[in-house]
């Protein structure tokens, strides 16, 4: 089992978004971008796939733990902050999310709108200048 496969496996036993990561990685003083995590939780066939190295795992595990119990200064539930992981909205910008539309049904007698009026075609218009030949010294018969 390699690091990718704990980390990941973590991730979703905690119900961790990539944004609170960053945060849990931060307590610990490690900078790393979600763009890198997202490439840490690639599948490995994938071209982007990075392998989880050591530091980056051993720092998010302590940060884990400050994260889950607090400090010695201010103690903290671990089962409390697990239930708040589920009850907490992602931060906004944090994940893309598409909004669906509304779905309205509409009576065509409703709407108001009229059918468009078919277009009526364009005359064809004669070309004003003629096909005129440039003689730019390309292709000279050679004397």
């Amino acid at each position: 089992m390699t690091n990718n496969d704990i980390f990941k496996k973590l991730r979703v036993a905690l119900q961790l978004r990539d944004d609170q990561i960053v945060e849990i990685l931060q307590l610990v003083d490690f900078r790393v971008s979600k763009g890198e995590l997202g490439n840490i939780f690639r599948n490995e066939e994938h071209p982007n796939y990075v392998e989880c190295g050591d530091q980056l795992l051993r720092n998010f595990l302590n940060g884990l733990v400050i994260h889950l119990r607090g400090t010695k200064e201010n103690p903290k539930n671990p089962m409390e902050v697990i239930k708040s992981h589920k009850n907490t909205p992602p931060k906004e910008g944090s994940i893309k999310t598409e909004e669906q539309p509304k779905k309205t049904n509409f009576k065509k007698s409703e709407t108001g709108f009229k059918p468009k009026p078919k277009k009526k075609p364009f005359p064809k218009k004669e070309p004003i200048v003629e096909k005129v030949r440039f003689k730019n010294g390309k292709n000279k018969p050679k004397e």
